[in-house]
């Protein structure tokens, strides 16, 4: 059950990886973050808007970084990583939780905006602290177990015609991805903005 007022202090926290996939994955979109920020806040005071991107070193990708700065996010920016064998390697999952962690004690309300059950952990922690926590993400594509630990979930696919964009030429450049992990040939994409 929400419990949301106006004098609640609210920090926003988008694992941008997360929504993009969902988002492509389903509906061949990509996410409006500027409707996703106005939704996470509400009629209420935003303290912190902090959006985590993987950098691919691609020249689209500065466009994208610009429009979520634009949009009122703080943009906090990870190399992607190449391991040995060629696997890559680009998440916040631990950087979104300690910043979460950190900013607790200035938070009425901590929003994360994802859907990644990697994240249980940490609203288990919010819910014993007696932090509310609140969940935005991709109802068909979220974990249960954040859903069941949330105190209040914002379904996106409730009205996908608000939160998503259609790609450009309608095609959404080439074929789905067969796997929950991308490839570096993928990750490019997310800078079609």
């Amino acid at each position: 059950m929400s419990i949301r007022n106006p004098e609640q202090r609210v920090g926003v926290f988008v694992d941008v990886q997360n929504l993009y996939y969902s988002a492509r994955h389903m509906y061949n979109s990509r996410v409006n973050f500027n409707e996703v920020l106005k939704e996470a806040v509400g009629p209420r005071r935003l303290i912190r808007a902090i959006a985590y991107v993987v950098q691919a070193d691609m020249p689209e990708e500065n466009t994208f970084f610009e429009a979520l700065g634009k949009a009122g996010f703080e943009v906090k920016k990870k190399d992607l990583q190449t391991f040995a064998g060629g696997h890559q390697k680009g998440d916040w999952d631990v950087g979104i939780a300690m910043d979460i962690v950190k900013l607790m004690p200035k938070l009425d309300v901590v929003v994360l905006c994802s859907g990644d059950g990697d994240f249980a952990p940490l609203l288990e922690y919010l819910q014993m602290s007696g932090q509310l926590a609140e969940t935005l993400s991709f109802g068909k594509s979220t974990s249960s177990k954040l859903k069941e630990l949330t105190d209040h979930f914002v379904d996106l696919d409730n009205d996908p015609k608000k939160f998503l964009i259609p790609m450009r030429g309608g095609s959404g450049g080439g074929k789905r991805p067969s796997s929950k992990t991308p490839s570096v040939k993928k990750i490019p994409s997310i800078f079609d903005y």
